[in-house]
């Protein structure tokens, strides 16, 4: 710490001010926020979760929510639909993109991106903006979860074809500006996933990407589509591993819903024989020691009784659409399944 230019005391050089309140962007500046910001719920009677700190509850009658930071709520007597569409048009219109050609899906299935596709940017600002908003566009629309993740991999040097994917995400937005997730009034409070991978996926160094979809009866409430951490010799190691990460968000769901009030033991749904047999059955193998955390930590909830994990069609696995690029037909097939519509239904 120094003094700043201009206000150094000539009679006390070694002396530094002392903060009377957190500076935005110092490393303490978000922990003093969130304890302000804590003192001052509570003492509204809200309760701090013990599943998630960022989490407070107040259990009154709500109010009907319109909008709330680019989210729009829109009620019926049969639910509530949850878009981002004034957020979406007012992207489109400063990419400049208003009038772009619409396509049906929001990356192309071929040729797949790489790291070295085409020319770098001169200048990556624009690319960076563009994907974090898609990032925050995610919150209602897990139909884009593959193509912001893979676009997401190439921040640090977008080139021209990166670019070129990124407006394609905004063509499809610019098809599909309604779209959001619909909650039914009538929804039965059930909680099962979608676990899948697509085992050695990127061409670039054959990591597998995992998704999974998380719903309560036939809503989604989490997802998530993202690499894995290391190469999988196989398909049933790479799937093992995506119901693992599956089930580490399950887990923490399961505890948030039991502290509103809301027991439901979870199913996982995987589309792998081989994954799915070895969670049914634990013998631990000698070709599974290099995974043995994630099998240990699954093995252990399966024999808890705190979940299980059952077998899925490829046809029915809904995560399938978080894992790769998929032509029109499926793309459009899933994205019904999933959970994306484009308004409530009257």
């Amino acid at each position: 710490m120094e003094q700043p230019p201009g206000f150094v005391d000539a009679n006390h050089p070694d002396y530094v001010c002392r903060l009377n309140k957190a500076v935005y962007s110092l490393k303490q500046a978000p922990r003093a926020w969130y304890t302000e910001l804590s003192n001052f719920l509570l003492s509204l009677g809200f309760t701090n979760s013990l599943a998630d700190t960022s989490l407070f509850v107040l259990k009154v009658d709500a109010e009907d929510l319109h909008y709330f930071i680019g989210l729009e709520a829109h009620r019926t007597s049969s639910g509530l639909h949850l878009a981002q569409r004034k957020f979406i048009l007012d992207l489109l219109h400063r990419y400049d993109m208003t009038n772009a050609k619409p396509v049906t899906t929001p990356m192309a299935s071929s040729p797949k991106l790489t790291l070295t596709s085409g020319k770098p940017l001169s200048d990556p600002k624009q690319y960076r903006q563009l994907v974090g908003s898609l990032q925050y566009l995610q919150f209602t629309r897990l139909d884009i979860a593959f193509a912001v993740n893979k676009l997401s991999q190439f921040m640090h040097c977008p080139t021209e074809d990166h670019w070129q994917a990124a407006k394609r995400i905004l063509r499809y937005l610019a098809r599909t500006p309604s779209h959001g997730i619909f909650f039914s009034s009538n929804n039965q409070l059930t909680l099962h996933a979608y676990s899948d991978a697509d085992w050695g996926g990127d061409s670039h160094d054959y990591v597998s990407t995992n998704a999974y979809v998380v719903y309560l009866g036939n809503h989604p409430i989490s997802w998530t589509a993202k690499k894995q951490k290391g190469v999988s010799r196989s398909s049933t190691e790479a799937e093992y591993r995506a119901v693992a990460n599956t089930v580490a968000e399950i887990r923490w769901i399961c505890n948030i819903l039991t502290e509103l009030g809301v027991p439901s033991p979870p199913t996982v749904y995987c589309d792998n024989v081989g994954a799915t047999f070895l969670c049914a059955n634990p013998v631990f193998h000698s070709r599974m020691k290099h995974i043995a955390l994630d099998y240990h930590f699954l093995r252990g909830h399966i024999q808890d009784g705190a979940l299980r994990v059952a077998h899925v069609n490829t046809k029915d696995q809904f995560a399938d659409a978080l894992t790769k690029p998929l032509p029109r037909a499926r793309f459009l097939e899933l994205r019904n399944k999933i959970g994306v519509t484009s308004d409530s239904p009257s």
